[in-house]
């Protein structure tokens, strides 16, 4: 064994006094002559780190100096990092599978904490699943549109807390200052929107690498496509002019062939894919409601009066930055009729043993999105104002196109009202949406000559409502006074007023 030159060794050094043999002893050739060299250590810690000697004697030779900034020597095991599954967690709500509707990473990504790994969606909303750890992703369990379940593993990622391997000898060059920085912004959290970082995985870049002008060192797009063009070099070219063509003169003797028909050919197939998403619930919801007795119940209501008041405020509306429609006037009207008849705004358990009279107004209206019907709901319709429904309004229909409604607004709703007309039609007949017990659907609006009382025929606005309820609890009478109540605010806006609290 050799002597260190000065000083004693730590006991953790003799624990592994094999392996500084090993590293202790090299044979360096010279102008053809082997020469073995003893290291000074200066730092000895559990794991048994070296660090870069001060001192090298080289046996038959005086002692010097070591300088060499290229060379050092290090003992630690190599230690590969930690692979972790990330189990999906739960989402709450009862919900034990999602579909993965989109990756945010692939593998042999670096993602730290908070980084947006996936967006899955369940029957009820879209979530965004982010990462616990620093680390790569080593492993995707699912693919886009795969059933994935909670506590399941969704990624593998290996952790960088123990990721820090070592060779017993390495020779590397002196970092240059680039490097350094770069290695200095790599080790901070990256700030990037997930709009940002979709971009940037979609081009293959490392938001390590690229330097963010925003707050707080925050990576905005154009910050993104600076540095494409920076890599690549790519400057969009102008498009070209389409040049115009006269067209052919046509010869005076030009004979017209007469096509030859053939019979058209068919090659499309029938395809067979899995109920998922929004469909998926609406299975369940549909099912659930077919076990209770519909009583239809319909009505025309002349919309002329309100037709001139939403005229009147809607640029006031505008100046406040909401678009003000016939809905918020609609669910406040529901709400004022709600409180005559507390028993529509209700529910009933499973096998209608009991009815729970609910205490906040929560309505439901029914949207047509790209991933299918959805029934987010405005709660508390009984304190809300004209113009806070309609900016509740708002923001369930901008959240709703983008299928980003969150659980909350999906969940808990007592009453439903349906816009179908929007679309098209006049009469519906609605399906209630268990456990409550009642649901209403507005026809498109239409101008139709109508007689007043004097019997002069004028312009009149009109629509049709179609009201379904479950008979088991409500009788027709209560569903036609709770409809002529309703349809009495909307026709007379202004008698609104005295039950407006």
């Amino acid at each position: 064994m050799l002597t260190p030159l000065s000083g004693n060794l730590n006991t953790a050094a003799f624990a592994t006094e094999n392996v500084l043999r090993n590293t202790q002893t090299r044979n360096l050739t010279k102008s053809g002559i082997c020469h073995k060299i003893c290291v000074r250590y200066f730092q000895i810690c559990s794991n048994v780190h070296v660090l870069k000697p001060n001192y090298v004697c080289f046996f038959g030779y005086p002692l010097f100096k070591y300088s060499h900034p290229h060379l050092f020597l290090k003992t630690t095991a190599a230690l590969r990092g930690q692979v972790v599954q990330f189990k999906l967690s739960d989402i709450g709500e009862g919900i034990r599978e999602v579909t993965v509707k989109e990756w945010y990473v692939k593998e042999g990504d670096t993602v730290s904490q908070f980084d947006s790994i996936c967006e899955v969606q369940s029957d009820k909303a879209s979530v965004t699943i982010t990462s616990r750890y620093d680390g790569v992703i080593k492993k995707l369990y699912y693919n886009l549109d795969d059933i994935a379940y909670v506590g399941k593993p969704l990624v593998d990622i290996e952790t960088e807390a123990l990721k820090d391997s070592e060779e017993d000898v390495v020779e590397t060059p002196a970092v240059s200052h680039d490097e350094h920085t770069h290695q200095e912004i790599k080790g901070r959290k990256t700030l990037a929107t997930p709009a940002v970082r979709r971009l940037a995985m979609e081009n293959n870049i490392k938001l390590s690498e690229v330097v963010g002008s925003g707050k707080d060192g925050r990576i905005l797009k154009e910050d993104i496509l600076n540095y494409l063009e920076k890599q690549t070099g790519a400057i969009l070219p102008p498009s070209p002019k389409a040049e115009i063509m006269p067209p052919p003169p046509k010869p005076k003797d030009m004979t017209i062939p007469i096509p030859v028909s053939k019979p058209p050919v068919f090659t499309g197939k029938d395809k067979t894919e899995p109920i998922k998403g929004f469909q998926k619930a609406m299975v369940k919801t549909m099912s659930a409601a077919l076990k209770i007795p519909h009583f239809g119940y319909c009505d025309e209501v002349d919309l002329t009066e309100l037709v001139k008041l939403r005229e009147e405020l809607k640029p006031i509306a505008f100046a406040r930055g909401i678009k003000l429609s016939f809905m918020p006037f609609f669910l406040k009207a529901a709400s004022l009729g709600l409180l005559q008849f507390p028993i529509l705004n209700a529910s009933v358990d499973e096998n209608c043993q009991n009815i729970t009279y609910k205490a906040s107004h929560n309505i439901g209206i029914a949207m047509d999105t790209e991933q299918g019907l959805i029934v987010p709901n405005v709660k508390n319709v009984q304190i809300c104002s004209i113009f806070e429904i309609a900016t509740e309004l708002n923001r369930l229909q901008k959240l709703g196109s983008l299928g980003q409604l969150s659980t909350t607004d999906l969940t808990g709703g007592t009453f439903t009202l349906s816009n179908i007309g929007s679309i098209g039609g006049t009469y519906a007949k609605p399906v209630i949406l268990p456990p409550e017990v009642a649901i209403g659907a507005i026809g498109s609006i239409k101008a139709i000559p109508r007689f007043n009382q004097k019997g002069e025929v004028y312009k009149a606005h009109v629509t049709n409502v179609s009201w379904s309820a479950d008979h088991r609890v409500i009788d027709g009478a209560t569903m036609s006074r709770f409809s002529n109540l309703w349809k009495s605010y909307l026709e007379n806006p202004a008698f609104m007023l005295l039950d407006l609290k």
